[in-house]
């Protein structure tokens, strides 16, 4: 296996100190070659300068590809779509099957959160959409409503594989509170209510304000850790209402991660009110199933189903800031219904989300679409 991938800069509006100054790095993560090449990276969060970042990266990704071994597959992501065309050229060089990862449906995705109005530069993206699906030798689903999308109602039944979410449940795994982060941060005799990622318009991060203000006769603390173009806005609004159980975190690697989900007594996912995310999984749901942290789940559809029926938490309305801080206190003050959730949360990670269970499966449902058609490779290229 090799990467590629862009110099790191996600959400902090320049690249990292480490790549400062690099076109190109080569590096080894995990004994994996990891080829990274330079990227712009946008102080704004508008459509202009994010179309510049993804397009910048769909240049330069160019120069590692040239320098890879041909493999067996051709893997890329999506969103940003704009890689495939790089990713499609050297599939076809390198003469292998190529699968596109959809993470998200994009660009029905910025259309439905107001990202991206009617126009020119919609219909465009809409055709780059379009022209990938139906030149990708396989397109991955991450959930089950973008299964469904692609298979049923556009039409992709025969390339469609489902690829969720899953979750290292050895690196997250449940354990004790951890005592240098409950001294640096002051959290002694606290229960922690954890949100972890970004901070962005798919989520209502303003209304844990509010949350905060309803629950500070406990000994309750919010905690936001990572970065996001929303969290100036949150924070703003925290000291102006005055809350003093909010802490925010600036982002964190992901190897510190599982220090701050045992710390947790809860986690809370507070997704805004809006039907593209019924078909999702918020990817921070299976870490905290893996550390056996209980989830409060402001949300419908797929997400809210996921955590109702495994029992691993608590699902309230989206946007309802009384019903997250209810659920809270429920479950500060029923010990007995926390124990519970947070075991049936580590059982559900290992049975069904363990990174180990999910690829063998999707390789089993991979390698029965090579059996079935042979030849799909010069067939959609």
């Amino acid at each position: 296996m090799e990467v590629v991938t862009a110099l790191p800069h996600h959400l902090r509006g320049r690249i990292h100190d480490r790549y400062q100054g690099h076109f190109y790095v080569r590096e080894t993560w995990e004994g994996i070659p990891v080829y990274r090449t330079w990227v712009y990276a946008p102080p704004s969060v508008s459509v202009a300068a994010r179309v510049l970042n993804y397009t910048s990266f769909a240049l330069t990704c160019l120069y590692s590809l040239a320098r890879l071994r041909p493999p067996t597959y051709t893997f890329v992501e999506s969103p940003p779509l704009m890689l495939f065309p790089a990713a499609w050229l050297f599939a076809k060089r390198w003469r292998t099957p190529i699968i596109l990862n959809v993470a998200d449906l994009w660009p029905t995705s910025v259309k439905l959160l107001g990202v991206m109005q009617d126009g020119p530069s919609l219909r465009l993206a809409e055709h780059l959409e379009s022209w990938a699906y139906a030149h990708a030798t396989y397109i991955n689903a991450v959930t089950k409503g973008i299964y469904e999308e692609l298979a049923i109602r556009r039409g992709y039944a025969s390339k469609v594989l489902f690829l969720p979410n899953g979750v290292d449940t050895e690196r997250f795994s449940p354990g004790r509170p951890d005592p240098e982060l409950i001294h640096r941060y002051g959290l002694h005799g606290k229960k922690v209510v954890l949100y972890a990622g970004t901070h962005g318009l798919a989520y209502r991060l303003d209304m844990l304000v509010d949350v905060a203000a309803l629950t500070q006769d406990l000994d309750v603390v919010l905690m936001l850790v990572g970065e996001g173009h929303t969290k100036p806005g949150v924070m703003q609004a925290a000291a102006k209402a005055g809350v003093r159980n909010m802490i925010f975190v600036e982002s964190q690697p992901e190897s510190e991660m599982p220090r701050y989900f045992t710390t947790a007594y809860a986690t809370i996912i507070p997704l805004a009110r809006n039907p593209l995310f019924a078909g999702t999984r918020p990817a921070k749901i299976f870490p905290s199933l893996a550390t056996g942290t209980p989830i409060i789940y402001s949300g419908e559809g797929e997400g809210a189903r996921l955590v109702s029926e495994a029992n691993a938490g608590v699902v309230v309305p989206p946007e309802n800031p009384s019903a997250m801080a209810e659920a809270i206190r429920n479950l500060i003050q029923q010990p007995a219904l926390h124990a519970e959730l947070s075991r049936n949360a580590r059982r559900c990670a290992l049975e069904s989300f363990s990174w180990e269970t999910i690829i063998a499966r999707w390789l089993r449902e991979l390698e029965s679409h090579e059996c079935d058609t042979p030849n799909r490779y010069n067939k959609h290229n």
